[in-house]
């Protein structure tokens, strides 16, 4: 069994700042890449950032600049740092971890936390 707990998620105003984890726990062999997605009303669930083991991050290009991915190996942890929020990016975001665990490799999503951000 596999747990992935988000938090940091809220209400801030434009120009503000969020910090989310994700934390796994359970019965982890290893972890690839973690990420984030968030999926706004009505649209498609979108990548916003990952990290690979090596340390290799991807952001998207409508949060370049002012997102920033990291992660601490030690904890089983990925957090998502989001600077200069706009309305924009309010959103539900959802972690996403790729991990071994009991010899299988799989996809692991987190319950999701929400984000807005007013004008």
């Amino acid at each position: 069994q596999v747990q992935l707990m988000e938090s940091g998620g809220g209400l801030v105003q434009a120009g503000g700042s969020l910090r989310l984890s994700c934390a796994a726990s359970g019965s982890i062999f290893s972890i690839n890449v973690m990420g984030w997605y968030r999926q706004a009303p009505g649209k498609q669930r979108e990548l916003v950032a990952h990290i690979n083991s090596g340390g290799s991050t991807y952001v998207a290009n409508s949060v370049k600049g002012r997102f920033t991915i990291s992660r601490d190996n030690a904890k089983n942890t990925v957090y998502l740092q989001m600077n200069c929020l706009n309305p924009e990016d309010s959103a539900v975001y959802f972690c996403n971890i790729n991990l071994w665990s009991r010899g299988v490799r799989s996809d692991y999503w987190g319950q999701g936390t929400q984000v807005t951000v007013s004008s």
